[in-house]
């Protein structure tokens, strides 16, 4: 296939390129410099020009608590360039796939959810890439994700990796739970989604959860650094507090691709070995 890939410089859009490359498909990986996808002129002719089989958009604007000051910018990504992208991709027949989020959840309720629970999103974040889901229609691949980490960007493995090399307590909430996810095994369910062109929405997320707190540990154990540096703290107690609110429960449960008969991203705790054999 011929592959369009947008967001191409973040770090599940590098990962999303470099799997399909991997697999003989071409690519071609845009970022915000070569394809600017909130203007509808610029997505109508690059699709018409490239003319890919299938667009995964990875762009988007996910700093969140940016987002609640910048609500008009958060729509205009999240929302109003992915009917663009709707748009270019039925006229010139191509599939897309849009990236989403486990914001789009509030968090109320005690077990993971499934892709059939009802949205209910806290922050413009969460309201803006809700709204990018319903842009893209019935026939799109809609893919919601959660706590992502890979080689590329910043990530929470990132983060813990430079707060132990310079020592003292690192402190991380434990009222926030959720399903850590690895770009590269996102990267290849996004792939076999794309080759079948299956619609619908299917949460991909690596098996597993863990508050912030309890992922910051684990982090430290499997990089061989004492996990008893991090400390919990509540979200109440962050200073200072944070401009948007967060999911206490954002756990996805992978529920349509395992009643699809479709293989699941490992474990969590064998994707952050995996990650940090390639960056230590």
């Amino acid at each position: 296939m011929r592959v369009l890939v947008t967001g191409a410089a973040g770090q599940l859009g590098r990962d999303t390129a470099e799997r399909f490359m991997a697999s003989g498909h071409e690519v071609v990986a845009a970022g915000h410099q070569e394809l600017d996808i909130t203007r509808r002129d610029q997505v109508l002719g690059a699709i018409g020009s490239i003319r890919p089989d299938v667009v995964v958009n990875c762009a988007a604007f996910t700093a969140v608590d940016a987002c609640e000051s910048s609500a008009d910018r958060a729509y205009r990504v999240n929302a109003l360039a992915v009917r663009h992208l709707a748009e270019a991709t039925r006229r010139f027949a191509a599939h897309l796939c849009q990236v989403s989020t486990d914001y789009v959840f509030s968090g109320d309720q005690p077990e993971p959810y499934h892709e059939w629970d009802r949205p209910d999103p806290l922050s413009v974040y969460g309201a803006s890439k809700l709204a990018g889901e319903q842009e893209a229609g019935g026939l799109a691949t809609v893919v919601r994700t959660s706590w992502l980490s890979g080689r590329h960007g910043s990530n929470m493995v990132g983060t813990v990796l430079g707060l132990a090399s310079r020592g003292g307590p690192m402190r991380f909430v434990d009222d926030q739970r959720g399903s850590p996810s690895f770009t590269p095994d996102v990267a290849a369910v996004i792939e076999r989604l794309c080759v079948d062109r299956r619609p619908g929405l299917y949460h991909v997320t690596n098996q597993g959860s863990v508050s912030w707190y309890e992922f910051a540990q684990k982090i430290m154990i499997a990089a061989g650094h004492d996990p008893g540096r991090v400390e919990p703290i509540a979200t109440a107690d962050l200073n200072p507090p944070r401009p948007a609110p967060r999911p206490s429960n954002s756990v996805l449960e992978n529920r349509a691709l395992t009643l699809a008969g479709l293989e699941l991203p490992p474990d969590f705790r064998y994707s952050l070995r995996r990650l940090l054999a390639e960056l230590l």
